[in-house]
């Protein structure tokens, strides 16, 4: 069974309110026609009144005054943020209309982060033509992560892995296998395999082939959550895979928040818009760092 099968099973089961801040984009509205008719999650629109709920709510994310919070829940996206934080709504999916930075930035205020998270980062669902089901991250929040912002990442993206496909097989990527090649990058990334226990630095080739892993002396060839050292490499990457190898790239989802938040690509269509609601449907009940 595919992960967006297991998700739509858990989509049906759990019965999720899911706000929907984007609901005049035709593409978000079609997604949440298609989920509600098939029983798969109540689509919630944004409540119009800032409400004393909604403002307390925010409040204790982070303190932040009463006068500010007001301003702020006059944006769609915050006020959608905070339903979550609320418990008006499960879980929240937006930025097909909007920048990451803004989806993050009511995130941030709105819902908050875990316990113990500090930074939050984000993942890509890539699933392939033959079958195969990856996590790419951090693919779309985080620049040039050094090792504490890395190390985050992969220890929220573990997490993901385990929920959504079953196991998380983490390998921390590099132009490097092992020893072979020093480098600033390089350093960062081994240093957060040594904290962490997780393959690395490894080259794609040998996280990806048995055969060649047995070869450069690391790994098992196995990976299925690949963490990238740059947002460049990531996004690079995710893009060539869908481009060249037709793989379906769902998200991205944000990670490090203290209830489920996708920030849908800008080109996302219903199909994808569809399929990341499943997908963050599926964790609204799993720790998401």
């Amino acid at each position: 069974m595919s992960v967006i099968d297991r998700a739509r099973d858990a989509a049906r089961a759990a019965q999720a309110k899911v706000v929907f801040p984007e609901l005049t984009d035709p593409r978000v509205a079609e997604a949440a026609r298609q989920l509600e008719r098939d029983g798969l999650c109540t689509p919630v629109p944004v409540v119009e009144d800032v409400s004393d709920t909604l403002v307390s709510a925010m409040m204790e994310v982070r303190g932040t005054k009463e006068p500010l919070v007001r301003r702020l829940l006059q944006k769609p996206l915050y006020r959608a943020a905070a339903m979550v934080r609320a418990g008006l709504a499960d879980a929240m999916v937006a930025g097909a209309d909007s920048p990451t930075r803004r989806v993050i930035e009511a995130a941030s205020m709105g819902i908050g982060l875990s316990d113990g998270v500090s930074i939050p980062s984000s993942y890509f669902l890539m699933v392939f033509p033959d079958g195969r089901e990856f996590v790419f991250a951090d693919c779309a929040v985080n620049v040039s992560p050094d090792a504490v912002a890395l190390e985050a990442i992969a220890r929220a993206s573990e997490a993901t892995g385990t929920a959504l496909l079953g196991a998380a097989r983490v390998a921390l990527l590099s132009f490097s296998t092992g020893t072979s090649g020093a480098g600033d990058s390089v350093e960062i990334v081994r240093s957060v395999a040594d904290a962490t226990g997780f393959t690395g630095p490894i080259q794609a080739d040998a996280a990806l082939n048995a055969g060649i892993a047995q070869k450069k002396g690391l790994g098992a060839g196995d990976a299925n959550v690949l963490i990238f050292p740059s947002l460049d490499a990531g996004n690079i990457a995710y893009k060539l895979c869908q481009e060249l190898g037709g793989a379906q790239a769902i998200g991205p989802f944000l990670q490090g928040f203290r209830h489920p938040v996708c920030d849908l690509s800008r080109g996302a269509t219903v199909e994808d818009i569809v399929a990341a609601t499943l997908v963050t449907i599926a964790l609204a009940s799993v720790p998401t760092a």
